[in-house]
């Protein structure tokens, strides 16, 4: 296979089995072993498989050093999805506009239908860009809306986005009407209502967040959607942190707008991400950078990005191999069984918080725990200093604790680690802010 072929192999042209083999043999022989038992075996025995999950964790380059359960700020990629960026990355360098403009992007079109066939939308619905936050902003500047029409959205919802919508209040005097969903909430009703309540006939757009960053906690997005439709708004979803981590296609959202950052939990190359507006909305957004057409319904209008990473892009599509022989069930089981396997202990710990729900509609892979009297960043820094766990601290609204996010790399060794340290802590006194 000459080399052209070999790099468009990684935008889906060649199976993901027949593309690895020609990377590594031995990957491949130990995948094909491991598939042979999992195809007899429940979601959930799957999901303990350890000795398949055992070969997962030898596909990533993870340190030795630190337990990192920080995966849901960003998440490291499997090996062989960093050589396909590293080939292209240097396949570029031997003559960048020939090799990226003339080689590399003429994979784009077998890319996007990849990325299609994953999210379940039509191909031309589809814009590859670099992340959630460009994407969502891609939609939030370039509605058309004038003084006096209502947004509605949450006080969870991502800062890059909220900061977004203050600036359109800012400058176009929209009205923005904020609800503030209690976390966590374990009934879809009550939720609907929250955003039901706040819809008045001036409202025009319904802003969701589907899996919520700070706490884990999922949002019955497709009820407030149709809720919603049925007064008339249009509805955006942020799907930052449910892409790629839980199983579902974009239309199971009822999403007029979507957008994720493939960097997260498809463990795709950094700052990469998928944009998606339905076909016959296109031509109502204007493109936030130049385009020839900014107005037209063609959404290859959102890529107009100037001179970008070729080389990551083409990435994405090994990353979805990688994602599909995992397979999105399997995933998804995994992940809430390593969120289950360490908040059930934790959850029983003196002083101990919870802010996530337990029950699997509602939550997967993240959580939040906080200890009575423990400041959030002094939990993270207890867990760092002592055990080398890498989390982050969240202090937002009311909740107050760590943000802890295996991925399917983690196993049941670290998480044990994880819920030792947790002991300690439940059984100290708080140690007074610096």
């Amino acid at each position: 296979m000459n080399r052209r072929n070999f790099l468009l192999s990684s935008a889906g042209t060649l199976s993901a089995l027949e593309m690895f083999s020609m990377i590594d043999k031995n990957f491949t022989n130990k995948l094909e072993k491991h598939l042979s038992v999992l195809e007899n075996q429940s979601l959930s025995a799957s999901s303990e498989n350890e000795d398949f999950w055992g070969w997962v964790r030898e596909s990533y380059t993870i340190s030795a050093n630190i337990i990192n359960l920080n995966n849901g700020g960003v998440s490291p990629q499997p090996k062989v999805v960093q050589d396909a960026h590293i080939r292209n990355y240097q396949l570029s360098n031997e003559a960048p506009s020939y090799y990226m403009w003339r080689i590399l992007d003429q994979g784009r079109e077998g890319l996007r239908n990849k990325l299609a066939e994953l999210a379940g939308v039509l191909p031309e619905e589809i814009a590859i860009n670099r992340n959630a936050t460009e994407g969502l902003n891609s939609i939030i500047f370039g509605l058309n809306l004038k003084e006096g029409d209502e947004v509605v959205l949450s006080t969870f919802d991502y800062p890059n986005m909220t900061n977004a919508w203050k600036q359109r209040e800012k400058r176009d005097k929209i009205k923005l009407v904020w609800i503030n969903i209690p976390q966590p909430t374990e009934d879809d009703a009550t939720i609907v209502k929250l955003y039901e309540s706040a819809i008045t006939t001036k409202t025009k757009i319904v802003h969701i967040t589907h899996l919520i960053n700070w706490t884990g906690n999922l949002v019955p997005a497709k009820a407030i959607a149709d809720m919603a439709h049925k007064k008339g708004c249009e509805v955006i979803v942020d799907g930052a942190h449910s892409f790629g981590h839980i199983d579902y296609k974009i239309e199971d959202t009822g999403a007029d707008y979507f957008a994720t950052s493939l960097h997260k939990w498809l463990c795709a190359p950094f700052g990469s991400g998928l944009l998606y507006i339905k076909k016959e909305k296109i031509k109502n957004v204007w493109a936030l950078l130049s385009s020839v057409e900014p107005d037209g319904d063609d959404i290859k209008k959102f890529e107009s990005l100037g001179t970008r990473s070729f080389a990551s892009e083409m990435a994405i599509g090994t990353a979805i191999d990688f994602h599909n022989i995992i397979g999105a069930q399997r995933k998804e089981a995994r992940l809430r069984f390593l969120k289950d396997y360490w908040a059930e202990k934790a959850v029983k710990l003196p002083k101990a918080k919870l802010s996530t729900s337990l029950k699997p509609q509602y939550s997967c892979a993240i959580a939040n725990i906080g200890f009575e009297g423990w400041q959030a960043q002094q939990i993270e820094g207890k867990l760092f200093d002592k055990y080398k766990i890498h989390t982050v601290s969240i202090i937002h609204e009311k909740v107050n604790g760590i943000r802890v996010t295996p991925n399917v790399y983690t196993n049941i060794q670290d998480l044990d680690f994880l819920v030792k340290g947790l002991t300690e802590i439940a059984k100290l006194e708080a140690p007074p802010l610096k």
